[in-house]
């Protein structure tokens, strides 16, 4: 137990509140926007301030730092999964990796070449995982079942509110206060973030007191939502009277009712140690997993492969400078703010496969459209069309993940978050340096990079259509069940 919550002959203070789902909530996304803030402060800066120190190729090399945070990301991510799980641990790993992250912006700041820039970005990622693996997982810890979608998509909204923030900030600080500015502002939000998650108290702990801060969330006139896979077995079903109508509908209010149940359901999923080798081999056996961990994938190579591109494609079209870089990013960025949450309560609300799939679609034009070097203002909007409706896809696919994990005895909310953050932290490696390297080398880079983000969405629309979801779109469609034609 973490030393704010020793004690146990002494009730914490607060209790109810600091372990309610919705600070939990609150605290994580203000951890993940501080995580984007860090990440993204950077790209309207680096490239600039390369040029000044002399270098050429600034894309490439801007890639390059980008992928040091994935790396550091990637290494880190399968451990702390692992202990967080074997352990049960939450908040000590996100106390741990803010001083991580602080730290790691020091040495940034105070680099004195390159390659220090590339060691500190690595420590910034591996800090970082421990925001996304250990976070997440204790968010779907004190969210009840029918409710994970929506609470991560409040979650997710920290993403764009970092991306919104960082760049603009980063670009003005900048500007007027020289290269440590942005890291001052990075060092000062990473501690608020600290305090936030010190006042935290995990479910575990908040049980010992009988207080359940899931079963406090969930309300008995919610239980029937499709996240859960009681609704997946009453959409699956045929209903031959209304007898059988009414049965089922009592056996389903009592099974989502019990979700979470109480504390022995916290404390006997940990007591399954399973090895890294069987969490990998559950998941590989589950198409909804492999699916929705490789749209995750992608989704980190298409987001990233365009951060060390834009700024020099508005300088080239454009001649933007660093401020007028950081505010196209506002302009883009804010519309992704309410993508979240609406894709999360819509997750919630009929099912996984609605949101992702609906997300995908209708992402695809615009990336073709940003081709275009028209008008600014052109640009920006299709921009913004395009990063609302591809992060749209994020929220539905962790409820997803959540829902996975639920159904594999030993694989806790740490594996399966692992597991996100390990395919997310390899697409941002890839992203950069692809998009980096096909900028600088390619004629017509930036039309090569949209064309190549746009191709790979369609693959994962396809895959959408058949394996997101409890009954995925294309059987909605067909008026068919999955466990229908799986049994035929």
């Amino acid at each position: 137990m973490f030393f704010l919550n020793q004690g146990p002959q002494t009730k914490p203070i607060g209790l109810e509140w600091r372990s309610s789902s919705w600070l939990v909530t609150a605290v994580i996304g203000l951890g993940i926007a501080v995580d984007l803030l860090v990440y993204s402060i950077i790209i309207p800066v680096m490239p600039f301030q390369l040029v000044l120190l002399g270098y050429s190729n600034v894309s490439s090399l801007t890639g390059w730092l980008l992928f040091a945070y994935s790396g550091g990301l990637v290494i880190s991510t399968i451990p702390i999964a692992m202990l967080s799980e074997r352990y049960n641990a939450r908040q000590l790993p996100l106390v741990f990796g803010l001083f991580v992250l602080m730290g790691s912006q020091v040495m940034l700041m105070e680099a004195p070449n390159y390659p220090v820039m590339c060691i500190a970005r690595i420590l910034q990622g591996i800090g970082s995982s421990m925001v996304w693996v250990v976070g997440l997982a204790l968010l779907s810890d004190s969210s009840p079942p029918s409710m994970v979608g929506l609470q991560l998509g409040i979650a997710m909204m920290g993403l764009s509110l970092g991306m919104v923030v960082g760049p603009p900030v980063g670009g003005l600080l900048y500007s007027h206060f020289g290269f440590r500015g942005p890291f001052i502002f990075g060092i000062s939000a990473t501690f608020l973030d600290l305090i936030g998650r010190l006042i935290l108290i995990e479910r575990k702990d908040a049980l010992v007191w009988g207080i359940d801060p899931a079963k406090i969330s969930s309300n008995e006139d919610n239980a029937p939502s499709p996240v859960t896979e009681t609704k997946a077995e009453e959409e699956i079903q045929e209903i031959p009277s209304a007898s059988t109508d009414v049965e089922a509908a009592k056996d389903q209010q009592t099974t989502v009712s019990q979700e979470p149940p109480p504390a022995t359901d916290t404390e006997a999923k940990p007591e399954i140690k399973i090895s890294l080798v069987s969490v990998m081999a559950d998941l590989s056996r589950s198409p909804r997993a492999l699916v929705a961990l490789f749209i995750i994938f992608v989704y980190g190579i298409v987001y990233s492969s365009q951060e060390p591109a834009i700024p020099l494609h508005l300088q080239r079209v454009w001649d933007l400078d660093s401020r007028a870089v950081g505010i196209v990013f506002i302009a883009a960025v804010v519309p992704t703010m309410f993508s979240a949450p609406l894709t999360g309560f819509w997750a919630d609300k009929k099912g996984t496969e609605w949101p992702a799939t609906f997300s995908l679609l209708f992402s695809i034009p615009w990336w073709v459209i940003i081709i275009i070097e028209y008008r600014l203002a052109l640009f920006v909007a299709a921009f913004a069309l395009e990063a609302f409706f591809t992060s749209g896809v994020m929220s539905p696919l962790t409820a997803e993940l959540a829902a996975v994990s639920r159904d594999l005895d030993g694989v806790g909310y740490g594996h399966i978050y692992g597991a996100f953050n390990l395919v997310y932290g390899v697409g941002t490696s890839i992203g950069p340096i692809v998009g980096g390297q096909m900028y600088d080398h390619i004629q017509r880079g930036w039309m090569a990079l949209c064309l190549l983000a746009a191709g790979l969405l369609i693959i994962c629309l396809g895959l959408a259509l058949f394996f997101v979801g409890s009954n995925p779109f294309y059987y909605r469609l067909r008026g068919l069940s999955l466990v229908k034609k799986s049994e035929s």
